[in-house]
C-alpha cells in the first residue's frame, strides 16, 4: 500500500504535519493517510465531547476474525518488547501482501521490567543527565523516536500492544475510531469492573480526576497496521518510579492505579481477562487465546521472549537512593 507523508496525533484534539511541532504528551501517534488525502495543516481534529458518538461502529465488526491475545507473566525488557512487535508487524505485512486472511491479529498483555523511555523533546544533553540519575534508581532508560517527554513502564502496570489489521474492512478503520475505542476499552473496564468513575481531559488518556491519570494509550499505525498501544496503572508499585520524573511533562498531573482509587487488593493478573473482555466489547471483535505450539513464527518469537525474560531474573522493586 502507498501511503504519503505521515501525521502525528499529538493530543485527541489536535493533527500536525510530521516535525512541525514538539508533542506535549506521550505516546506518539503516528498516521499514514493514503497519497492524495487532503489534510490541512495544524487543522482540528476534534475527538472531545460526545466519545460514545465518535466512537460507534461503522463496520459490521463481529464478521472479522478473531482477534488473539497473549499475558506474559514475567516482566519483560522494554527493547526486546519492541522489537517483538516490529517482528510481528513484519510478519503480519508480508503476510497480507500474500493473502489477506492469512495473518492474525493479536494483542500483546504484559508488564515491563522498571523501564524510563524519553521522546525527541529532549536535548542530548538532558538526555545524559537523566539517564545517569534514572539508571543509578535500577530501572533501564530507553531512548526512543516517538513525541513526548519522559514517562516511565514497570511491574505493576498492565500495557496492552494490539497489532491489528485495520484494513481488514472496506473502508479501513479510521484512526479516531480506533484510539477513541481504546479509550472505551479502559473506561468500560474500570466502571464495570472497579466501579470507578473517569473525566474527561485534554490530555491524552484515562483520568481518575483531572489531577489523577490511570493509564496512558498511544499508537502507531504504518500500512493500516497498528503498534503500541496503551498503558494501565494497577497497584501502588509504580507510583513510586512515576514520582521521581515528570511524566509526560504534566507537572500537575500525579499517577494514580486501581488498588488504590478502589481500596482493592488487585494485582496485574487479576485484570486481564476483563480488560480482554472489555476489548472485545468495544472492537466488536471475538477473542481468543493465542496457542503457541500452533501460532507459527509469532509463536517461536513469543517463547523466545519469555525464556529471556526468566533467564533475566529478579527486577528493582523500589527505586535504590
Amino acid at each position: 500500500m502507498r501511503t504519503g507523508k505521515p501525521i502525528l496525533l499529538s493530543s485527541f484534539h489536535n493533527v500536525t504535519p510530521l516535525g512541525s511541532a514538539y508533542l506535549r504528551d506521550r505516546p506518539l501517534f503516528t498516521v499514514y493517510p493514503p497519497i492524495g488525502a487532503r489534510v490541512k495543516s495544524g487543522g482540528p481534529l476534534s475527538l472531545a465531547g460526545n466519545s460514545r458518538e465518535l466512537a460507534e461502529p461503522t463496520h459490521s465488526l463481529m464478521s472479522l476474525p478473531p482477534v488473539f491475545y497473549h499475558y506474559f507473566r514475567m516482566p519483560l525488557p522494554y527493547a526486546r518488547t519492541f522489537a517483538l512487535q516490529e517482528r510481528i508487524h513484519q510478519i503480519q505485512l508480508t503476510s497480507r501482501r500474500t493473502s489477506s486472511e492469512s495473518h492474525h491479529d493479536i494483542l500483546l498483555l504484559l508488564q515491563h521490567r522498571p523501564v524510563y523511555t524519553s521522546g525527541r523533546r529532549q536535548t542530548e544533553d538532558e538526555l545524559e543527565v537523566e539517564r545517569t540519575r534514572l539508571t543509578k534508581l535500577g530501572a533501564d532508560f530507553v531512548t526512543t523516536s516517538r513525541g513526548g517527554q519522559l514517562t516511565y513502564h514497570g511491574p505493576g502496570q498492565l500495557v496492552g500492544y494490539p497489532l491489528l489489521d485495520l484494513a481488514r474492512t472496506s473502508p479501513p478503520v479510521g484512526i479516531r475510531e480506533y484510539i477513541c475505542k481504546m479509550q472505551r476499552t479502559i473506561q468500560h473496564y474500570l466502571s464495570s469492573a472497579h466501579n470507578l468513575p473517569y473525566v474527561p481531559s485534554e490530555h491524552t488518556g484515562v483520568f481518575l480526576d483531572p489531577a489523577t491519570k490511570v493509564a496512558s494509550i498511544g499508537v502507531q499505525v504504518r500500512h493500516r497496521l497498528t503498534t503500541h498501544g496503551f498503558a494501565m496503572n494497577v497497584t501502588q508499585e509504580p507510583l513510586v518510579w512515576f514520582d521521581q520524573v515528570v511524566a509526560c511533562g504534566l507537572a500537575d498531573v500525579r499517577a494514580g492505579c486501581i488498588a488504590l482509587a478502589a481500596a482493592e487488593q488487585v494485582q496485574v493478573h487479576d485484570v486481564v481477562e476483563g480488560l480482554v473482555d472489555a476489548f472485545g466489547r468495544s472492537y466488536g471483535r471475538i477473542m481468543k487465546r493465542l496457542e503457541l505450539e500452533t501460532a507459527g513464527e509469532v509463536g517461536k518469537a513469543i517463547v523466545e521472549l519469555e525464556k529471556e525474560a526468566l533467564e533475566a531474573g529478579d527486577w528493582s522493586k523500589i527505586p535504590t537512593f
